[in-house]
């Protein structure tokens, strides 16, 4: 992971001002990133702090979208084939989808949105939430308002931490 993020540094700097942003929203997209991480690297790279959290923001909400629509064609297309009667091979849930189905049935769509990035990358809470059955409309509400709170946030903090050093 540390690479990635050298990796990204090195190519935010080398980049003119006004494409920097670019890369905050890149990070954004990548799991364990987060538009957290992006927005912390766009700072850290010299991004004008609101420019780097809202690039972070639409990183990470562009990707978990996409997911979310994914998830909600393919579970639609596995819906429609077993009401047909043709039989799919039912595969266990994979460990970070149960942790995610247990979250869900004990805190629902708002506490697994608001408190996973804590634990697991936002666009694995939102795949399996909409494969889960849950209406990705709802999903997507819930995962922006997390992706805006905790990247806001973690920028806020890195802005003041990075101007605390720099006085």
């Amino acid at each position: 992971m540390n690479g990635i993020i050298e990796s990204l540094q090195q190519l935010a700097s080398s980049l003119p001002p006004l494409f920097q942003p670019l890369i905050s929203a890149l990070a954004g997209a990548i799991p364990f990133v987060e538009g957290e991480g992006g927005a912390a690297l766009g700072i850290l790279v010299g991004v004008p702090p609101i420019v780097a959290i809202i690039a972070g923001i639409v990183g990470n909400f562009a990707c978990v979208f996409v997911l979310a629509m994914v998830a909600a064609k393919t579970r639609e297309a596995v819906v429609t084939r077993r009401a047909a009667g043709q039989t799919l091979v039912a595969e266990a849930p994979s460990s970070r989808n149960r942790k995610v189905l247990a979250a869900l049935e004990k805190y629902g769509v708002p506490g697994v949105s608001l408190l996973g990035p804590l634990l697991v990358p936002t666009m694995f809470t939102a795949t399996a939430l909409v494969a889960a059955g849950v209406r990705p409309g709802r999903v997507l509400f819930w995962q922006g308002l997390a992706i805006v709170l905790w990247t806001t946030a973690i920028g806020v903090l890195v802005a003041l931490g990075l101007s605390a050093l720099v006085h």
